[in-house]
């Protein structure tokens, strides 16, 4: 896994130097100014992008590995058939989570590696989205694989992967695809541009009350404040996404369903409206939201510290 994440971060620092070149090419006059911005104190272009994929990753990991029992208890409240924890066993709430998590090193390094190439040039609305759409590529097979495990349908993640590779092929490790895009790209792009949006008016307020209206003095935002400007926004997106979270989950669990399979997401949406009304689209809102306020709000205050943190060690080195 590690070999794989380090050649992974080769193939995205790739893709950002094309970015890079880009960018330089359309703003010449400003290419060096903003190189020069960008760059760590004692480091390159290169490193920062690696240091940026690097801590992205690994908050995202840590972040999901932490929460993973509450993420399990969230899928178990919109299954179709209102599976309970006495249903699939107090084992369900880690089954599979080290295996799971270790997705999430890459979901968080595309997702602030694509970030971070793209909102210099595009702003952090198009930036966003791209990072949660190139995301999807790690993320949906995790989702697949996890919410199986968690629901019972298989016993252990290896099983999982045998089991849908045999029985459904590439395209298992997809299903529900559409809904998870669909929700993954406004939320993340929710997520993200809330946090932009909450940060710049926090240092806003400091600037104020630090330097009364002057900007003499460089003030930042403390882990915590980070930690809090996370919980926001993560809030914010799981009210606008928790319809389309359910019909993802049901899309990706029908399988421990008896019931008549969902033929798409529109027919699932419709079908659980019909038969179980509106209400039903926020089951497990509460699980969601301490989940993804837990999640977005550790790996917004970890990110940053790694970040500074991989930065020193490269300066004193």
């Amino acid at each position: 896994m590690i070999r794989l994440f380090l050649l992974f971060i080769s193939l995205m620092l790739g893709c950002h130097a094309s970015v890079a070149d880009i960018h330089v090419n359309t703003q010449a006059t400003k290419s060096t100014r903003c190189v020069i911005h960008h760059h760590p104190r004692g480091g390159d272009a290169s490193s920062a992008v690696i240091n940026k994929i690097i801590a992205g990753g690994i908050s995202r990991g840590l972040a999901q590995a932490l929460l993973y029992p509450i993420d399990a208890l969230r899928t178990l409240a919109q299954t179709r058939d209102g599976r309970t924890l006495a249903d699939v066993g107090s084992q369900a709430l880690l089954r599979g989570a080290a295996q799971t998590s270790s997705f999430a090193l890459f979901t968080g390094a595309l997702q602030f590696g694509i970030f971070g190439a793209v909102q210099p040039q595009y702003g952090a609305l198009v930036a966003s989205a791209c990072g949660a759409a190139g995301s999807c590529i790690v993320s949906v097979p995790q989702e697949v694989i996890k919410q199986r495990l968690v629901t019972g349908v298989y016993s252990s993640f290896r099983e999982a992967i045998k089991s849908i590779w045999k029985n459904e092929g590439v395209l298992g490790f997809y299903s529900g695809w559409r809904p998870t895009m669909s929700r993954n790209v406004p939320f993340v792009v929710t997520t993200f541009t809330s946090r932009d949006l909450l940060r710049d008016r926090l240092l806003k307020w400091k600037e104020l009350q630090t330097n009364n209206g002057k900007t003499t003095l460089l003030v930042k935002v403390s882990a915590m404040e980070n930690l809090a400007v996370g919980i926001t926004s993560a809030l914010i997106a799981g009210v606008v996404t928790q319809p389309i979270d359910v019909v993802k989950t049901r899309m990706m669990t029908q399988a421990a369903s008896t019931a008549t399979p969902y033929t798409s997401a529109v027919d699932c949406a419709l079908t659980v409206v019909r038969t179980e009304g509106w209400r039903k689209l926020y089951s497990g809102f509460g699980q969601r939201s301490v989940y993804m306020c837990g999640l977005w709000g550790i790996t917004f205050a970890m990110e940053p510290i790694m970040f500074k943190y991989l930065n020193e060690r490269n300066t004193h080195q």
